[in-house]
């Protein structure tokens, strides 16, 4: 290529600072680079970058390190994903680590002792934050050729983490210096063929803001495939990137493609609760070791699940327009509760008028009868939501839940989370034997039950499950004080950044597979159970989901045709932490504490001024952070409709969030990430499919609810139960 010249990089601070050639591109691409266009890396255009955000950016290495091994022995349900936590942590000693060598490549720093004795001076902060001060240590300055070596080592390490989670290594790079920004480039000026260096400047490439689709081509990756086609990750992106160019297909086969790759390639591990099963059988218990790297979970299965899974939801939504017959009769600003008839399963007769019949329109006299192609569009549209259903349910299997964790356990993880935060001495004592001592509430076996996720959303789910919706949940305004009651066990699920998500999906793949009504109520309850629990402290906060958004609106336009109890928001209202019996003694390592070392002090009464700009200024900011704002017009609604939404919570409940901080800690859940009505496509197909897709026969009978072999799976995992375990389901021994 003529624009890629062999000169060698130069030692000045203009070298050091500029980028690689990039890439061919199409000439139409110089449109799009106006001086005025707002350039940004291309990693921050991924979604669900918000679902990976939280203290993990700022806690030591140390402490996320202890925290990580502190959550993988804890009793199932672990409160967070081990494969997630772990991931976290080995993202972070990449970046780190290749933010340390980028630097020192820069400044000509051959060791990071010298690096770090620098610190107190501003010219070293300055060359720290990229901006190419001069070398102002003594001693030789570092050859061209072992600043390209100390380069393309953080390249390796860039690529390594982005191999793991590209999404929260994207997170992750975004609170690093700039000079990661221009590491890969500077490696490609000198190998350009290089995957490591090619996979990250891939994701760090300057592109015009919103426009990834117009300017990301995919040879790049293409390239990367041929190289090493036994890594599955680079298939996941460039399935990614395929999305953002609405190529779903293309990227359900890369995704597909990778799964195999990936299961290829997997490590034929045991079940691993089975060591700790056994340990605690035996009446011992580990120290609590660290746990080696080849030993740790791997997430990259449940993430190509999971995009595979918003693939073909995205296909089956994009085949409802074709598939309806479109009324002339009928205007376009007709209400959806004339669609609605009385007595169908959507519309508002009663539940035993719903119950064992399908959503969907009967057909009626004299309406046209769909052509081929409507016939083909409207199978499509099942084929392509079962599938996402059959994803789901699998993404589902990897996380666990309980109905009656005693809460001890939960109290325990807190004061390890506690000590751990404020490097106490005493937890690398007290905590580890503490977990030997047989009246430990994590050092024995604990009498709960624990179920796959998937288990909850069979035919027959499990039987001992506490009953929801309750009165004294739904009601958001209790006159009891949560804090008065001592609870001895609680429901608890695993936390998972993309969960919320994946829940809210599972119903619309349910609604457009027309389940039936009743069942798909019990769906919907058992989502907004497990939504109410998902917890992602200490690491996560809260973040929004797209799905949770469309469902909202799905209900709004329907109407409630599943006949919910309240409101969405309100069934979902995050669950008041449970309070163990050592806060009532006065101890200081209750769950209050513990979230508030994290978290940092409570914020003081704000006046009604203060109010509405932190309102304006926190709705502003998720707009601008929301994938679904694309220009002006939509940012201003995005604005306006969170500050109404914000303001009339406050005006409906003025008193509310004092008294919820006064009785209970606050739980780490959506209650901060609010959605708000801006209609997608995905919501709009979804209610059309509601109110006018035709009712399919044999959906939702008898014969059809019983057809998921639930005996099946609970055979096939017959030597992971235990055998008292009462033969129930998808039940996890403990």
């Amino acid at each position: 290529m003529a624009k890629k010249s062999k000169k060698p990089v130069a030692d000045d601070s203009a070298a050091e600072a500029s980028q690689a050639p990039k890439p061919k591109k199409d000439a139409a691409l110089a449109s799009f680079l106006a001086p005025s266009a707002l350039v940004i890396c291309r990693n921050k255009h991924w979604r669900y970058i918000s679902s990976f955000h939280g203290p993990w950016l700022q806690l030591p290495i140390e402490v996320l390190e202890t925290l990580a091994n502190a959550n993988y022995y804890m009793p199932l349900p672990r409160p967070v994903d081990p494969a997630v936590f772990y991931d976290l942590v080995k993202i972070r000693q990449l970046v780190d680590g290749a933010t340390d060598m980028a630097v020192r490549a820069a400044n000509g720093v051959a060791s990071s002792a010298l690096s770090n004795s620098l610190l107190g001076s501003a010219p070293h902060q300055m060359q720290a934050l990229g901006l190419g001060f001069g070398n102002t240590a003594g001693g030789a300055k570092l050859s061209p050729e072992r600043r390209h070596r100390m380069r393309e080592q953080a390249t390796q390490k860039l690529s390594r983490a982005y191999h793991l989670d590209e999404i929260a290594s994207s997170v992750a790079t975004m609170q690093s210096t700039s000079t990661l920004e221009n590491v890969a480039g500077l490696v490609l000026q000198r190998a350009p063929n290089d995957p490591d260096a090619n996979y990250v400047h891939f994701f760090h490439e300057k592109i015009p803001s919103r426009q990834l689709a117009e300017c990301t081509d995919l040879r790049v990756l293409d390239m990367i495939i041929a190289q090493r086609p036994s890594d599955c990750e680079p298939l996941r992106t460039r399935a990614i990137v395929r999305m953002f160019k609405d190529d779903y297909e293309g990227a359900a086969q890369d995704l597909t493609t990778a799964l195999s790759v990936c299961r290829l390639n997997r490590l034929h591990k045991p079940y691993e609760g089975e060591a700790m099963q056994l340990e605690r059988r035996s009446g011992r218990r580990r120290d609590n070791p660290p746990l080696d790297e080849k030993d740790q979970p791997s997430s990259t299965e449940v993430q190509l699940l999971f995009q595979r899974a918003g693939c073909y939801l995205t296909l089956a939504c994009d085949h409802v327009e074709p598939a309806l017959v479109r009324h002339s009769s009928t205007p376009a600003g007709e209400p959806t509760d004339k669609a609605n008839g009385q007595g169908h399963a959507n519309g508002n007769g009663t539940a035993e008028e719903g119950e064992g019949l399908s959503q969907g329109k009967p057909p009626q006299a004299g309406e046209p009868l769909p052509t081929k192609k409507q016939v083909e569009s409207r199978k499509t549209v099942r084929l392509y939501a079962k599938r996402a259903l059959r994803d789901y349910m699998e993404y589902l299997k990897q996380f666990h839940y309980s109905p009656n964790l005693p809460i001890e356990v939960s109290d325990d993880f807190s004061r390890q989370v506690n000590m751990a935060t404020h490097r106490s001495k005493r937890y690398y004592g007290q905590s580890r034997s503490g977990a030997q001592d047989p009246n430990s509430p994590t050092g024995d076996a604990v009498g709960h039950t624990v179920y796959p996720l998937a288990t909850l959303f069979t035919a027959t789910p499990p039987a001992d499950l506490p009953p929801y919706p309750s009165m004294d949940i739904v009601r958001a305004t209790s006159a009891t004080s949560p804090a008065s009651a001592v609870e001895t066990t609680s429901e608890v699920v695993t936390y998972h950044p993309l969960l919320t998500d994946a829940l809210h999906s599972l119903l619309l793949c349910h609604t457009l597979v027309q389940t039936s009504t009743k069942e798909l109520q019990r769906h919907a309850y058992m989502v907004a159970r497990l939504a109410r629990l998902a917890d992602g402290y200490p690491v996560f906060q809260a973040s929004r989901s797209p799905a949770r958004a469309d469902w909202i609106e799905v209900l709004r336009r329907a109407e409630n045709w599943i006949e919910l109890s309240t409101s969405w928001e309100a069934l979902c209202a995050p669950a008041p932490l449970p309070v163990p019996p050592s806060a009532h003694n006065g101890s200081a390592s209750s769950p209050n504490v513990s979230t508030l070392s994290i978290t940092g002090p409570p914020t003081p009464t704000e006046t009604d001024g203060q109010r509405q700009e932190r309102l304006r200024h926190q709705a502003i900011i998720e707009a601008l952070e929301d994938e679904r704002v694309n220009d002006e017009a939509s940012f201003k609604a995005a604005i306006l409709a969170r500050q109404k939404r914000a303001e009339a919570e406050v005006v409906s409940s003025p008193n509310a969030a004092a008294a919820a901080t006064q009785a209970a800690p606050k739980r780490w859940a959506v209650d901060d990430g609010r959605e708000y009505p801006i209609l997608t496509e995905r919501a709009e197909a979804v209610a059309r499919w509601i109110r006018d897709a035709p009712a399919v026969s044999g959906t939702g009978g008898g014969k059809r609810k019983k057809k998921p072999a639930v005996k099946k799976v609970a055979s096939a995992d017959k030597d992971k139960m235990e055998p008292n375990n009462g033969g129930q389901p998808g039940l996890v021994p403990v």
